[in-house]
């Protein structure tokens, strides 16, 4: 039977930039909201009460954090690679916008958005295949992507994992997609349940097959391109709920995780934490299990609550 062998989970996006590079991406981010809303957002205050160097000791916990994820990742040697991310209009746009989706490939270029160039990764297509079927029999309408235009994977959920964690595409990958910015988008309780079904079919598996999965996502931040249309709380673009980051991240250092799929729709899109939804999937996959490390951070300069986790179920 197969084994999920490791659960490993961070935030993307500034969380795999450097200090030193968030203030110019900040202005980035805060002229997208601009374009797209006709107006010049608030700086928020808190912005002013944080110094470069006291970020960058900060931030020391989340690069420590991430080189750990890999080190993990070349400790456990999976034989497959579940990545589980949302997708912000880059590989599925609103024509076509499914809830959840697999891809079924026999390999894919990660790159960026407009890039021909990347680099090509192994895809496990018989396991996805497999996930495929069993989702589908479990009751869940798992859509399914064999091509992309150009082959070219470019949601930067998956990407900014796959250039970190295995820059030389050694170990093949499951790419998996989770509707997060989209209203409507799952509950909480249907990520966790979809969850525990991924890790049934892989233990369903006719071979030994060894699978890691990683949750890209989360934690709270408010930025361009959050639902704002459906949002009716007083955040603007870069708040930080600290105090509902706080308490999951304790839920999840507790062995709890299961206590997120609790959580409404409403509870995640007010505190900013749409892409929680990719955690309480990796929650649902591994149980009750403790992490072997969790670490959270709020930067307000960049515009995250950043958080690292690592869940090692190879001993269990």
């Amino acid at each position: 039977m197969g084994r999920v062998v490791g659960g490993l989970a961070s935030s993307h996006a500034y969380t795999f930039l450097e200090p030193a590079e968030w203030e110019e991406r900040r202005r980035f981010t805060r002229s997208n909201y601009a374009r797209r809303y006709g107006v010049e957002p608030p700086e928020r205050p808190e912005v002013a009460g944080e110094t470069f160097d006291a970020n960058e000791q900060r931030y020391g916990r989340i690069r420590e954090g991430l080189k750990g994820l890999r080190a993990k990742l070349e400790e456990l040697k999976p034989d497959a690679l579940i990545l589980i991310g949302d997708d912000q209009d880059e590989n599925y746009r609103e024509d076509n916008l499914p809830q959840f989706a697999i891809y079924l490939g026999d390999s894919v270029v990660s790159s960026r958005r407009g890039s021909t160039e990347g680099t090509r990764y192994r895809c496990d297509s018989a396991l996805a295949a497999s996930i495929l079927d069993g989702a589908v029999e479990a009751g869940f309408d798992l859509a399914s992507s064999k091509t992309f235009p150009g082959d070219a994977l470019i949601s930067h959920a998956h990407n900014d994992i796959l250039r970190f964690m295995d820059p030389e595409a050694r170990i093949p990958i499951v790419p998996v997609f989770i509707n997060a910015i989209h209203v409507p988008a799952p509950t909480p309780r249907r990520c966790y349940d979809f969850g525990h079904a991924l890790r049934t079919i892989i233990e369903a598996q006719p071979d030994e097959k060894r699978v890691a999965l990683y949750a890209s996502g989360g934690l709270s931040h408010y930025t361009a391109g959050f639902p704002w249309p459906h949002y009716q709380g007083p955040a603007t673009l870069g708040f930080i709920a600290t105090d509902f980051d706080r308490r999951a991240v304790e839920l999840l250092a507790g062995g709890r995780g299961a206590e997120l799929a609790k959580l409404s729709s409403r509870d995640i899109l007010d505190s900013g934490n749409i892409e929680m939804r990719q955690w309480i999937v990796l929650m649902g996959a591994i149980g009750d299990a403790r992490p072997e490390t969790l670490v959270y951070e709020p930067f307000f300069r960049g515009l995250m609550g950043m958080a690292v986790g690592s869940w090692d179920l190879d001993l269990r």
